[in-house]
């Protein structure tokens, strides 16, 4: 009888070529995908060694990082941006892997666009020289971010070692209660288990609160495994997966997508398969989360108030929260809805596609960005943008008050051209709190699209709930 087995350890085993003694293994990957910063050095070592890329149509590369989200002529970016996009598309020339070019209207974040087109797709094995390439994990791909020479590995013989990792199931329980979406799920999953409480798994998120959510709200969650430490995030596929990947450009179609259909319909953890952790969360009295401090653990309800560390539970918490509010600039008792915003951020990988920006907008609808906030969206794609603007979104937030830009990473790492200012505390819908991650001496707030909306039009942390009835 064979025996019981989780998704990961399903697909894992069907790409294993070879165990070596001490339990390596020899991976094949399906496919990569590729933007302008980390895969400049896995090209310049490529032709140094004279090896070619070895199956060129298992890669997609797109410009994201280094990208102005205004002013887009070429002309306007910084000599260091335009030298590192044209590398790109010269590399990608070079080596025959097809691309998206800055100017095509497909362009977006790489973890946005890669399932847009259909080129993730379940029981693949994916990855990506950036560490939020579990995004696509939420689709019942094995997807997780590699280091440059893990890259150049990758694209010269199609495969990597990686001694096999661990496994943990966290279900969450629901129904999740109105207004709230996955950042929410994802920043309680990280105040739970902890910023590595994940360390060396595969997180497989299950639950009745994970199967309602849209396929966005997957992504976002799967996003953020990586904030807890995990390699990997995933959601097994079901229906909701298959309606959503249907005529997309790079999805299979007639028989093929039959077949496929067939394949994917396995992939889901047998009953009984054993994991190597299993966590527990009952989400359906869950309030939005915001965090205080400089890592996505510290994360509490917006009904609360900033903790102090004299209460945390071991000295070395208590230290880290000390050295969190010293650069937040918050005291030990501070209410969360007394605190302050000067900007507001939309976008990213997490919180970028067309559902996060219909709940922001649901929020803006009829307000202004209040006094002495600058407030900002960036769409995760063009495609993304596009389609809000038939919506009329952009009007929604230009009218209020908005910056709508275009798509590109933007504010999430405190790129060159969208940062915060020193001092400056920023309500955003990024993935990651750190210290100056948005900017030297920026101060983070992350929550949810809804959430940075509600904060954008009351000048401070506000609970989305008091400005719009849940449906």
């Amino acid at each position: 009888m064979t025996p019981a087995r989780t998704m990961f350890q399903k697909i894992w085993d069907d790409h294993v070529i070879d165990t070596f003694p001490d339990g390596t293994c020899l991976l094949a990957v399906d496919r990569q995908m590729l933007y302008e910063g980390t895969s400049y050095q896995a090209f310049e070592s490529l032709r140094a060694s004279g090896r070619p890329v070895r199956r060129p149509g298992a890669s997609i590369a797109v410009p994201d990082h280094l990208v102005p989200t205004k002013d887009r002529a070429r002309a306007t970016m910084t000599e260091g941006s335009r030298h590192m996009v044209e590398a790109l598309e010269q590399n990608c020339d070079d080596f025959g892997i097809p691309q998206i070019r800055l100017e095509d209207v497909r362009q977006g974040i790489v973890h946005v666009v890669g399932p847009e087109q259909g080129f993730t797709l379940p029981g693949l094995v994916l990855v990506c020289a950036d560490s939020h390439t579990s995004t696509h994990g939420a689709f019942g791909a094995l997807a997780f971010g590699v280091g440059t020479s893990e890259l150049e590995h990758v694209l010269a013989t199609q495969t990597l070692t990686q001694r096999p990792w661990l496994t943990m199931r966290c279900t969450l329980r629901g129904p999740l209660p109105p207004l709230l979406s996955g950042k929410d799920l994802a920043l309680a999953v990280i105040g739970h288990v902890g910023a590595s409480g994940g360390t060396g798994h595969s997180i497989e998120f299950a639950g009745d609160a994970v199967e309602a959510l849209s396929m966005e709200g997957r992504m976002t969650l799967c996003n953020m495994a990586v904030e807890a430490g995990a390699r990997s995030g995933m959601v097994a596929p079901d229906e909701t997966t298959y309606r959503w990947l249907a005529g997309r450009p790079l999805a299979p179609r007639g028989e093929a997508w039959a077949a496929a259909l067939g394949s994917w319909r396995t992939l889901p953890s047998d009953p009984g398969a054993p994991f190597d952790a299993e966590e527990v969360l009952d989400v359906a009295t869950l309030s939005p989360r915001v965090t205080w401090g400089t890592s996505p653990e510290h994360v509490i309800g917006i009904e609360d108030r900033v903790p102090d560390p004299a209460n945390a539970p071991s000295r070395t918490r208590s230290a880290a929260w000390r050295r969190a509010l010293d650069y937040m600039a918050l005291a030990p008792g501070t209410a969360l809805r007394d605190i302050r915003v000067d900007r507001a951020f939309i976008g990213t990988c997490t919180n970028g596609r067309l559902e996060d920006l219909r709940a922001a907008a649901a929020v803006v609808r009829g307000r202004s960005v209040a006094a002495g906030v600058r407030a900002m969206v960036t769409p995760g794609s063009g495609l993304v943008r596009r389609d809000a603007e038939r919506e009329g979104l952009d009007r929604v937030f230009v009218e209020a008050g908005f910056e709508w830009r275009e798509p590109g990473c933007s504010m999430c790492f405190g790129s060159g051209y969208d940062h915060v200012r020193d001092g400056e505390r920023c309500a955003s819908s990024s993935n990651r709190n750190f210290e100056h991650r948005q900017g030297r001496g920026a101060r983070t707030h992350l929550m949810s699209p809804a959430m940075v909306a509600a904060a954008a039009v009351t000048g401070r942390l506000t609970d989305v709930r008091e400005l719009v009835d849940a449906v």
